[in-house]
């Protein structure tokens, strides 16, 4: 860098100071200290990028959402998520299916964010109406585990950025796992390792199938809503949940109430019109067909009985498009 001693030129030339000299001494430091911010700025982000990659493998001992919880008014001491981390192949399904036909049932096509639940989100905002849910289980992932729950444009937008590269960069099944390990199911129960032994005393593992849809069914709002013992709200977005998870997975996870007789001959003539299955899976007309096999799940073809749905299934159908119930 030049340096310039402005006393003696102003004494050799005996006039003010050359403003060309005082521009290009300006440039010269504005130079620097941009190259300097710009070399800081992508060092951040080589960080940042490194950090976020190394979370394919690596397991969080904790989160922002868990380092910002208030503790001493819960009563509890933090502990650390690894503890009781549950890696994919131990998850059991009916946790998996809960989840995706409660918060995100595009999950496994959209890359991280589900445009068009933003854009219909937006527009019912436009039209002053209730706002539903847009964000999909990748954007609560980097919520999560980066962010706060503030409300604000800026943070949706940091977040739908970090949700486009961790689904880039971790794939499905990492970033279904990592969800069911940090996300919270009641005050101060994060990951299903706890709350599986908080809730049931049991292991994440054998999980039954009404205790993953109840789990599920408080995901939008742990601190209010109760896993055990269930509301009567909870009871009836539990079913909304196994009956999704049915038409997603074609498992039958969802049994009807049996309907009440008043006499023999109802019952009779009920038994003749209809047919029972109790089969552990079966095909059920749906748009996408998913799969769990033992590594993971997968989207297969839509199966041939999708062209002669019937109406009185397109009813309850179309509710499964809805993340929030």
């Amino acid at each position: 860098m030049e340096n310039i001693d402005f006393e003696h030129t102003q004494e050799k030339t005996g006039r003010g100071v050359d403003p060309k000299v005082i521009l290009r001494t300006t440039w010269s430091y504005t130079k620097t200290i941009v190259k300097s911010a710009s070399v800081a700025l992508l060092a951040l982000i080589a960080i940042f990028f490194i950090t976020l990659w190394s979370f394919k493998w690596i397991n969080p001992s904790s989160t922002a959402f868990t380092l910002q919880e208030d503790w001493s008014q819960l009563e509890k001491e933090r502990y650390s998520l690894t503890e009781k981390w549950v890696d994919y192949k131990d998850i059991p399904q009916n946790i998996k299916w809960a989840v995706v036909a409660s918060e995100d049932q595009k999950f496994w096509d959209h890359p991280g964010i589900d445009l068009v639940a933003i854009a219909e989100a937006y527009q019912e905002m436009e039209n002053g109406e209730r706002v539903r849910g847009a964000s999909t289980i990748t954007q609560q992932v980097a919520k999560n585990l980066f962010l706060s729950s503030d409300k604000n444009f800026i943070r949706k937008g940091v977040e739908a950025g970090l949700a486009v590269t961790i689904d880039a960069l971790w794939g499905k099944e990492r970033v279904l796992e990592m969800y069911l390990n940090i996300a919270e199911f009641g005050p101060g129960v994060y990951g299903i390792g706890e709350a599986s032994d908080h809730f049931f005393a049991r292991d994440a593992k054998l999980l039954k199938d009404d205790e993953s849809a109840r789990m599920a069914a408080v995901l939008p709002n742990p601190k209010r809503m109760r896993v055990e013992p269930a509301s009567p709200f909870v009871k009836e977005r539990k079913d909304w949940i196994l009956r999704n998870m049915m038409n997603l997975s074609g498992i039958a996870y969802y049994e009807a109430p049996k309907p009440k007789f008043n006499t023999e001959f109802d019952m009779e003539t009920v038994q003749d019109s209809t047919i029972s299955d109790t089969s552990a899976s079966f095909d059920i007309p749906f748009v996408e067909r998913l799969d769990i096999s033992t590594v993971g799940m997968s989207v297969s073809t839509p199966t041939s009985s999708y062209t002669s749905v019937s109406d009185s299934t397109s009813a309850d159908s179309s509710r499964t498009n809805n993340y929030n119930y």
